[in-house]
């Protein structure tokens, strides 16, 4: 079973005026979670009532004090979450090792994501859309900072043995937002710092109930099964369970986050939900096991499209929908060596650990119902630093005062083109591998890995091995009418070559570059315990 309960800090509810009530059935204005206690007193309160009213001559007069009472307690529309006038509710749903190909809406085969196309029919769909490093915790600060991971001093996926972290002086979006007034809680993975001074609590969320790393760090691994302790799943600061079995993994993440909902659905609410699936292990409750036509990868997926259904309905039956922004992404692509154990690229080449556009671009969908104009499809290239000020802009929030990397990109959401912007891949230990401006992408001599030619993948969540080679020259690809990346045009267009070796020169400057040896002032540290 899992842990029972969640942290009293993760809800915060005005205490009611409670003059008298009408029906004992019917408690008004309160939280859920008090209507049992004051039912019991409604039942006295209305023994008391026929008794007074029999005694009373007017009894008419009762009644009206009773309904002016009743009108009293009713809440201002500025203080209603469902208020127009309220702060829009932020739900971050974050994947793990989901491939650009995994929905329906983006073309998957041999599995069903109902409730994940019907969100990207309510709002805009992003066909370009990138994360700056194909890794886990480089990819998870750079999200929740809107900064370059490596311009923070965060590179690849940090484990058990980490004695560093995001720097508690960086400003988190969850520390953005509860400056302005929101509720924070992640579900889910976090994998920015196990030490205590890294979790998430310490880093703007009010509560927290998850994996610290990826779920693979265990005793359990394929190859190193020697390496990884057992397994710990947190609340709050705290290890609450020790984890030999994750089948319930994505069903305790779907019932947290519900409850979240549930719980401060009267004031703004930022909710992180970063799901631990489908990075493998794979694990699917009895509830979607052998659902899919595919396997267990498929089955994970429907599962995690129900999770989503499950927190748009809890949206829905509070009245909360129409003032509630969700955002659906992914860390990075799929891990492919695992075979059948993993996603799909729709054709991208490579997946997750590189810089090509397997590894990077990942779906991206944005919904909210009344200000997001219902299926909107954005061609426009776009990246998961720039939720952060897109956020930061929509609430009214200034900006850290340390530098980020990200931009508002609110019109682009809204369907329409912005001006062009570079954006940069990096990957390992600050290489700059790729600059993708627009329709164009350059990509520097580094080595990367391939699946070998001829491998013959396996179904049993055991991976292959990978090949390592070496991107010998310089290649320029239009995505535009190549994203797969297969012709080099940089002997056709040698100023586009020009102009994007111009804008990783700027990067260069900035952050510097291990590929060219460069050294660049901007760079800041990450957070280090003893």
């Amino acid at each position: 079973m899992p842990p029972q309960g969640i942290s009293p800090n993760f809800f915060s509810a005005r205490k009611p005026y409670f003059p008298l009530a009408f029906e004992s059935s019917s408690p008004i204005c309160l939280p859920a979670k008090q209507k049992q206690e004051v039912l019991e007193k409604n039942r006295q309160i209305e023994a008391l009532l026929n008794q007074k009213i029999r005694q009373v001559k007017k009894p008419h007069l009762l009644l009206l004090a009773i309904l002016l009472g009743s009108f009293a307690c009713q809440p201002k529309a500025t203080e209603d979450n469902t208020s127009e006038n309220s702060k829009p509710n932020i739900v971050l749903i974050f994947m793990d090792d989901m491939g650009y190909g995994d929905l329906g809406s983006y073309g998957a085969t041999g599995w069903q994501t109902p409730n994940l196309d019907q969100l990207a029919a309510d709002g805009t769909r992003f066909t370009q859309f990138y994360v700056p490093h194909a890794v886990c915790s480089a990819s998870r600060a750079a999200l929740l900072t809107g900064t370059y991971a490596n311009r923070l001093e965060i590179f690849g996926a940090l484990d058990h043995s980490a004695k560093h972290g995001l720097n508690p002086e960086e400003t988190t979006l969850a520390e953005m937002l509860k400056a302005q007034g929101y509720s924070t809680g992640i579900v889910g993975k976090w994998h920015l710092g196990h030490q205590p001074e890294f979790l998430p609590i310490k880093q703007g969320f009010d509560s927290y109930f998850g994996l610290a790393y990826s779920n693979d760090m265990w005793p359990h691994h394929p190859e190193t099964k020697d390496y990884y302790p057992p397994l710990p799943l947190y609340e709050g600061d705290s290890v609450i369970q020790i984890l030999d079995d994750q089948s319930q993994l994505t069903t305790w993440y779907t019932e947290k986050a519900v409850d979240f909902i549930d719980k401060n659905q009267k004031q703004p609410f930022f909710l992180y939900l970063a799901h631990s699936m489908p990075h493998v292990p794979l694990f699917v409750s009895d509830k979607f096991k052998g659902k899919s036509e595919q396997g267990m990868y498929g089955d994970v997926m429907m599962e995690i499209d129900w999770s989503v259904g499950q927190v748009r309905a809890k949206l829905k039956e509070l009245g909360l929908e129409e003032n509630t922004l969700i955002i659906f992404t992914s860390d990075n692509g799929p891990w492919l060596s695992y075979g059948g154990h993993a996603g799909t690229t729709s054709g991208l080449r490579a997946g997750k650990g590189t810089s090509l556009e397997g590894g990077i671009r990942v779906p991206a969908i944005f919904a909210w119902p009344g200000k997001i104009p219902a299926g909107k499809v954005q061609n426009q290239a776009a990246m998961t630093i720039d939720v952060f000020p897109t956020i930061a802009q929509l609430i009214g929030s200034p900006l850290p005062s340390l530098k980020i990397d990200g931009r508002d990109i609110w019109p682009m959401i809204e369907g329409e083109k912005m001006e062009d912007r570079p954006y940069y891949a990096y990957y390992n230990q600050n290489e700059l591998q790729a600059v993708i401006y627009g329709k164009w992408k350059v990509v520097y001599p580094h080595r990367y890995r391939i699946i070998p030619e001829g491998s013959e993948l396996r179904n049993d969540g055991f991976p292959v091995k990978y090949e390592y080679l070496d991107f010998e020259k310089t290649e320029l690809y239009d995505l535009e009418n190549d994203p797969a990346e297969t012709t080099d045009v940089k002997e056709r267009f040698p100023e586009v070559l020009a102009q994007l070796d111009s804008l990783a020169n700027i990067a260069r400057a900035d952050m510097g570059d291990k590929l060219t040896e460069s050294e660049g002032p901007g760079l800041r540290k990450h957070g280090r315990v003893d």
